[in-house]
């Protein structure tokens, strides 16, 4: 199987791409003046997300140098739709491409069913004592294998 993939065909606001659902509360501090939840609340969310991904999916590779010694490299979000107070969201993420030594997330977040954010996160796996990039194992490779969104290879 080639590493790479290509992502432009992915909907990240297709409910169907993704693999992985964790929710998330909206509260009252995720405000902003306007009474919609603010980006560094939707941003969080996000995190959430793949805190959730990470701990349900990689804890069976047994790599704990490889659960706590990745990094973010680059990460874009997408707001397309204001999060309302009350309520709870969907948090849902898969994987779009797996390289050498970095693979990338897909994310969006849904309220009442609509797609109000995307994101695309670029992770990179890391020595943790050397502080550099280190290539992922084969294992671990194989369980983000198994979380590609559909029709990515």
């Amino acid at each position: 199987m080639n590493d790479s993939a290509e992502t432009a065909a992915v909907d990240l606001t297709d409910r169907a791409t993704f693999k992985s659902w964790t929710h998330g509360i909206v509260r009252y501090s995720d405000l902003d003046p306007n009474g919609h939840v603010n980006n560094g609340a939707v941003n969080t969310f996000f995190e959430d997300g793949r805190v959730h991904f990470r701990r349900a999916n990689f804890g069976p590779v047994g790599e704990a140098d490889v659960l706590s010694g990745y990094v973010i490299v680059d990460f874009h979000a997408k707001y397309l739709a204001a999060i309302g107070y009350p309520g709870e969201v969907e948090i849902a993420t898969c994987v779009l491409r797996i390289g050498g030594a970095s693979f990338t997330l897909g994310q969006a977040i849904f309220q009442n069913g609509n797609c109000a954010a995307t994101a695309e996160v670029v992770t990179v796996t890391t020595d943790p004592a050397a502080g550099k990039a280190r290539r992922m194992a084969e294992d671990f490779k194989e369980v983000l294998r198994g979380l590609l969104a559909p029709g990515v290879e």
